[in-house]
């Protein structure tokens, strides 16, 4: 069982389908002549959340039989991606559903018609420029992460020759204007907040820098800006897409499918012809075209206005998901968890979550109207962390957390202090920033020493504490004051708020003694 045997005619199907996986109902070859001559959609960044998600929702709008264009996919970073995971596979891949209860979906990913190297060292970029060029396009989107919106002073000095993605998109568009200032939707699909915003910031500076050079004309610009031509929407993505997994490459093996090998590239990308993922996800867009947009909510997308889609990032960032998940990162590093799906197991762990959100944080949400705040929660809880194909560690999304928890914890008391609520309502999330205080000093709950997980902010913060020592309740506590009114850290003076005291005091029984961090939640959780 090869993906190649899906388009050489060798294909047995019914072996296929009797081992469970579900192959293409479209006519393959028919799509792709249609996206050569007419294309729609060119997805920048092949990376893995590209082909278990937006390239898997097209699959699942072409196999309704609506609609009869896929997807051409550029890779702007690492090209042996092309070359490694598309190529060999005639762009076709398998898309490993993990879920829940242990069991696994396998679906063929058929919509990827062509992928291409977008980089004018490469024949591609010739395709590129014809594709821009095109009367049909509709929309150009991207997952490259947040780091890929970047550029410098150098790459904006290259001119029309630039090495970062968002120089290239732009003098793509060029090429789009010069061809008749045809309209586009450029349409961020990347995990970050208002994403639209990063992609337009990016791309302005160039053609702005371009324009100052004397590059491209002031008409050029004006047509970037003009929002009957280029939009650039808001999206919020969701849905987690971890390393292919060795489980899922035995399981593969079992049943006779050969292309599960891994593939790591020289920059260290590590993908292979399946892909495996969660089986939640959300994509919410702003729906602001230009063009026409292909359908992708016929494959579950969800099309809305900015400011809904700014209520669903809000809802998931502050209330949902996130700070359940820098809440249990925190204790399950003092606690000497690994893995994410271990600590679900745990009921101190799993009540301190559930509670956090059902209880403290959802008197403060906004219901977006188009995904409700409680099912999204259950799904968290119930679905998403306790998975045990989710090898997501606990000591990974602890990374960078004097950055998130303005965001995930500070804007839900601001809420409270905003809206005149009880803030006696707030106990566990106190609790989150008091055991901040104790995972900065790097000794779990038995006593042993372990290593905070980087963070731009560890060494400053984790001076605050120094004088601070285990078992020693009657010392002085006072440094707290240094950490727990620090704005920056935590979106608001604590002390201010009126939280600051309750605070210290749970901080003081969190260093008591080696057990304290246990007996706290436990305590505390079990009060809630």
């Amino acid at each position: 069982m090869k993906l190649t045997d899906i388009l050489s005619g060798e294909l047995n199907a019914a072996e296929w389908e009797q081992k469970g996986y579900q192959l293409p109902k479209f006519d393959i070859k028919a799509v792709r002549e249609k996206t050569a001559k007419e294309p729609t959609w060119v997805h920048f960044g092949g990376g893995n959340i590209f082909r278990a998600f937006p390239a898997a929702i097209l699959n699942d709008a072409l196999n309704t039989g609506k609609y009869d264009r896929g997807v051409i996919v550029a890779e702007t970073f690492d090209f042996e991606v092309v070359d490694k995971a598309y190529a060999p596979y005639e762009n076709l891949s398998l898309l490993v559903s993990l879920q829940s209860d242990g069991n696994i979906e396998k679906k063929v990913i058929a919509s990827v018609t062509e992928a291409l190297k977008a980089d004018p060292q490469f024949p591609d970029w010739q395709r590129l420029v014809e594709i821009f060029r095109n009367p049909s396009l509709q929309m150009i989107s991207f997952t490259i992460t947040e780091k890929g919106y970047g550029f410098n002073d150098a790459d904006l000095a290259r001119g029309l020759n630039p090495v970062f993605a968002m120089g290239k998109v732009a003098a793509l568009l060029y090429e789009r204007w010069k061809a008749g200032q045809l309209p586009l939707t450029v349409q961020s699909m990347d995990n970050c907040s208002h994403n639209g915003d990063k992609v337009k910031a990016g791309v302005f500076a160039y053609a702005e820098r371009w324009l100052q050079d004397g590059l491209v004309p002031q008409a050029f610009v004006d047509y970037l800006k003009d929002e009957t031509k280029v939009t650039f929407p808001w999206s919020m993505i969701d849905k987690i897409t971890p390393r292919p997994h060795q489980k899922v490459k035995e399981l593969l093996a079992e049943d006779g499918f050969q292309d599960n090998n891994y593939i790591e590239t020289e920059k260290h990308t590590f993908t292979a012809p399946f892909v495996n993922a969660e089986e939640v996800q959300y994509l919410v867009i702003e729906d602001h075209y230009t063009n026409g947009r292909p359908p992708l909510d016929l494959g579950g997308a969800l099309y809305t206005t900015r400011e809904t889609v700014d209520k669903v990032e809000t809802m998931k960032v502050t209330t949902c998901l996130n700070p359940l998940h820098t809440a249990m990162s925190i204790y399950g590093c003092m606690l000497g968890y690994t893995l994410i799906s271990a600590e679900m197991k745990d009921d101190d762990l799993r009540a301190f979550i559930q509670k956090i959100g059902y209880m403290e944080a959802m008197p403060v949400v906004t219901d977006p109207g188009v995904l409700n705040p409680y099912e999204f929660i259950g799904a968290v809880i119930n679905r998403r962390l306790p998975n045990p194909f989710m090898p997501d560690a606990p000591q990974r999304i602890a990374m960078d957390t004097s950055q998130k928890l303005p965001i995930r914890f500070g804007e839900t008391i601001k809420k409270y202090l905003d809206r005149k609520l009880d803030k006696q309502n707030l106990i566990l999330i106190p609790l989150t920033l008091a055991g901040y205080a104790r995972y900065l000093k790097g000794i779990d709950d038995n006593g042993q020493p372990f290593e905070p997980s980087p963070d731009p902010m560890l060494q400053e913060l984790q001076a605050i504490v120094a004088p601070l020592e285990l078992g020693k309740p009657d010392q002085d506590y006072s440094c707290l004051h240094n950490l727990y009114s620090r704005k920056d850290v935590f979106g608001l003076d604590l002390y201010e708020a009126g939280l600051g005291e309750q605070i210290e005091g749970m901080v003081k029984e969190l260093y008591a003694a080696p057990g304290a961090v246990r007996k706290t939640l436990h305590k505390y959780v079990s009060q809630r």
